[in-house]
């Protein structure tokens, strides 16, 4: 099997483990924004995005650490019980603290109506740090399809209960039907969007317990001198985090300030239209970076690495002109009470499109030990995100969030493959991924502008595009796929 089809394959295995759990996710969507007003819907944002900081801060850049090493490792033992022990004893620690400033953190964090939830968001973040250690043996011994049964699971337990107190219970009780009196006691006693978390927790509960198995077949051997290593190795990928959650959700923060939490819910609501582009990002990475660092000693690596970023664009730029062509059919699945802030997608589609070139090109930095290359330019792009959305949100609204997003990464993607020709030239192919993009955002652009909801133009316009690039890649294909 050819090196480029083994890394497809563990892609498409991955890609499912994480695109059909937030794909099923995403659908819930729609029951959530048919419960939830946008300013509730906002509260459910701000939730997730404490979720998201919180949980860069507890990996603090252990899991691509964890990576870089296990090829290296020969005591393969001495790595996964250093890595889980650590990642145990910093979450204990975080664990207790939360518990003694529970009352100064629920104030902190505007938790004050809804005290639950701080409890519950402290609860899914242990659980699912604990387990991130376990998961990152599975991807980088390459079992995709535990990895992938895992995560099914957990969805599949977040899914049942969203639809159960979300959906069913309430519809049974409005039509007069019999529910078992535990699930109305449950169902009465508890507020609404608590459910949504409560669903997180059972998941993330039941996904660790699986997990367990995987953890006792190693002896227990601590090696400081990997740790220090490690942490050394992971710290600048601790702060490139931090200001990557700056951003992907300050902007939301921001909106609810300077606008107000309706706007702000809306904006969250209808971001998640992009879901497919980001998933495809996630996918990808999760089915990339163990093989960068596996396939990085081999002759034509930089090679290899220069064809999965020209096909990593030429798929993202389908997706793109897909999703925005047909923008008048995927936004049914929120309420139309948040399709005020419709304008946004195909500008945040490109932003992610942007991020996904930029993790292609961040593989210079991760092979070369320069990881503070990533902090530096996450700081830049973070920067950019707060001065835009400062300057310009006021004025013009939730469409400069989505720009500011977009200008962030792509100034990250620019600066990292200028950077990159020093340390670790590759010679990727600008001029077809330049085309591919600029034909891309021009289809796009007449689609959403001028063709909105004529689905015959659209269709034929992404033919067309589809073609185009069928026709430049035909020979390529034919020796990827005659490889065996």
């Amino acid at each position: 099997m050819s090196i480029l089809k083994k890394f497809f394959k563990d892609t498409i295995i991955y890609g499912l483990a994480a695109v059909l759990p937030r794909v099923i996710n995403f659908f819930l969507v729609t029951i959530h924004t048919d419960v939830l007003p946008p300013e509730s819907y906002a509260d459910n944002t701000d939730f997730y995005i404490w979720a998201a900081l919180f949980s860069v801060l507890l990996t603090y850049g252990m899991e691509t650490a964890f990576f870089r090493f296990y090829s290296q490792e020969k005591q393969k033992d001495s790595l996964v019980s250093t890595a889980f022990f650590t990642i145990l004893a910093t979450t204990s620690i975080f664990g207790i603290l939360s518990y003694v400033f529970a009352p100064e953190l629920i104030q902190l964090f505007h938790f004050q109506n809804n005290p639950v939830q701080f409890k519950i968001l402290v609860g899914i973040l242990i659980l699912d740090t604990i387990a991130m250690v376990p998961f990152a043996l599975l991807r980088a011994s390459n079992r995709p399809v535990k990895y992938a049964f895992l995560k099914l699971t957990n969805v599949a337990i977040i899914v049942l209960i969203n639809i159960l107190f979300l959906k069913w219970v309430p519809q049974q009780l409005e039509g007069g039907y019999s529910v078992p009196e535990f699930l109305v006691s449950i169902f009465n006693s508890t507020q609404i969007i608590n459910f949504i978390f409560l669903a997180n927790l059972a998941g993330s509960a039941f996904c660790l317990l699986l997990l367990v198995p995987y953890l006792v077949k190693f002896k227990f051997k601590f090696d400081l001198k990997l740790l220090k290593k490690m942490l050394r190795y992971g710290w600048p990928i601790l702060v490139a985090g931090i200001a990557y959650a700056i951003n992907e959700h300050l902007d939301k923060l921001l909106i609810g300030h300077y606008i107000n939490k309706e706007s702000e819910g809306a904006y969250a609501a209808v971001y998640k239209l992009a879901i497919f582009m980001n998933l495809y990002i996630m996918a990808f990475r999760l089915g990339a970076e163990p093989f960068f660092f596996n396939h990085a000693k081999e002759k034509n690596a930089k090679e290899t690495y220069a064809k999965i970023l020209n096909y990593f664009v030429i798929i993202g730029a389908l997706v793109f002109v897909g999703i925005v062509s047909y923008i008048d059919l995927i936004k049914y699945f929120i309420n139309s009470n948040y399709w005020q802030a419709l304008s946004i997608v195909p500008v945040v589609l490109l932003a992610y499109l942007f991020l996904g070139i930029y993790h292609n090109l961040a593989v210079w930095y991760k092979l070369t030990d320069k990881t503070r290359y990533g902090m530096y330019f996450s700081i830049i792009g973070a920067i950019v995100t707060i001065v835009i959305n400062v300057v310009f949100l006021p004025i013009y609204g939730v469409i400069a969030s989505a720009f500011a997003t977009m200008t962030a990464y792509g100034c990250m993607m620019t600066l990292s493959y200028f950077i990159g020709k020093k340390y670790y030239p590759v010679s990727y192919n600008l001029t077809k991924i330049g085309i591919y993009l600029g034909f891309s955002i021009l289809i796009s652009a007449i689609s959403f502008i001028y063709f909105r909801e004529n689905y015959w133009v659209s269709t034929g316009l992404c033919f067309a595009f589809g073609a185009v690039i069928f026709w430049q890649e035909k020979e390529e294909l034919k020796r990827i796929f005659n490889k065996k």
